[in-house]
């Protein structure tokens, strides 16, 4: 992906966010800042996908990026809780949510991956997603509470992993190589065979087509694509699992392991403990790691993952 395709794209997605918006009637002055704090994060996790633009910000900011690459989602969550909020209190929250991981990987900087800072980095930036924490700043309008969550963590794992850090291998690019799309469909579809029949066994799958979600399907798509696949491939493989491997020396224990972390991420759904969630999202994570794994990229795994989460949203209950 080139910086014109990517910015087409930006374009086109925040243009249906602004319409979509207009359409459930969100107005006003407080609305226009939180879509705008929403596309500048955006913009900064998703243009920073295009490899050329990535290796001329990580050129020019040098062993800088430890203290600007994590500015632009700290001043976006400062901008959102000074004019949205207004609450001082959501501004430190937002300010120590960026800085605080941040200041514990500049005490690892020229150290080989897999150190305490890293994990406890990564524990910072996903647990007040995964409890909901970051809900209590970013709470108007309701409807992109969920979005600016994933995008504040996105962004700060970007600035912090990809830039400050500089991960090899993390594999943070929108790009198409030699036999990507069989990958894809191969791992799609094996995943299916498996996911499927023990879904439905085990209770957590009911066979439902519905042409009511079929017809909300591009917006879906994309929400799935942008705001669940796309970062938590990020996480769980080109972060966890890549830390995980050096760490264990061991790449198919790093799959493993992150895999299970990944099955435990999802147990707190409805009803809780949700096991059965837990298991299938094991078995996932670790159709989607082999993927990174044989890839290098993040990209075919979040287009697996993108493939599963649609035909669940379509096809079953």
């Amino acid at each position: 992906m080139n910086l014109p395709t990517a910015l087409g794209i930006w374009v086109a997605v925040v243009a249906l966010a602004a319409l979509t918006g207009m359409w459930l009637g969100l107005t006003g002055r407080r609305y226009v800042i939180a879509l705008s704090v929403s596309a500048a994060l955006f913009a900064f996790e998703f243009f920073l996908a295009a490899r050329r633009l990535q290796d001329r910000v990580k050129r020019s900011l040098g062993k800088a990026a430890i203290i600007f690459a994590p500015l632009v989602p700290l001043f976006a969550g400062l901008i959102y809780s000074r004019e949205v909020a207004g609450d001082w209190r959501t501004m430190l929250a937002g300010a120590a949510y960026t800085v605080v991981p941040a200041l514990f990987l500049a005490t690892c900087l020229g150290k080989a991956p897999g150190t305490w800072q890293d994990y406890l980095a990564i524990a910072l930036i996903f647990l007040p997603v995964e409890f909901q924490w970051l809900g209590l700043i970013f709470g108007y309008p309701a409807q992109l509470t969920h979005t600016l969550m994933i995008l504040l963590a996105l962004s700060t794992g970007v600035a912090l992993f990809v830039f400050a850090r500089q991960l090899e291998g993390i594999g943070y690019t929108i790009e198409w190589g030699r036999g990507f799309g069989w990958m894809v469909l191969l791992h799609f579809g094996l995943f299916a065979t498996v996911a499927i029949p023990l879904g439905m066994r085990i209770g957590f799958l009911t066979w439902e087509p519905s042409l009511a979600r079929l017809r909300s399907l591009p917006i879906t798509a994309l929400g799935i694509l942008f705001f669940t696949a796309w970062p938590e491939e990020f996480l769980f493989r080109g972060v966890l699992q890549n830390l995980l491997s050096r760490s264990m020396n061991n790449q198919w224990a790093g799959l493993v392991v992150a895999s299970a972390v990944f099955g435990l991420s999802h147990i707190l759904r409805a009803p809780y403990p949700n096991w059965k969630y837990a298991l299938l999202a094991c078995i996932a994570g670790l159709f989607y790691g082999h993927v990174w794994m044989r890839t290098g990229s993040i990209f075919p795994g979040a287009l697996v993952h993108g493939l599963v989460d649609i035909s669940w949203h379509i096809l079953f209950r």
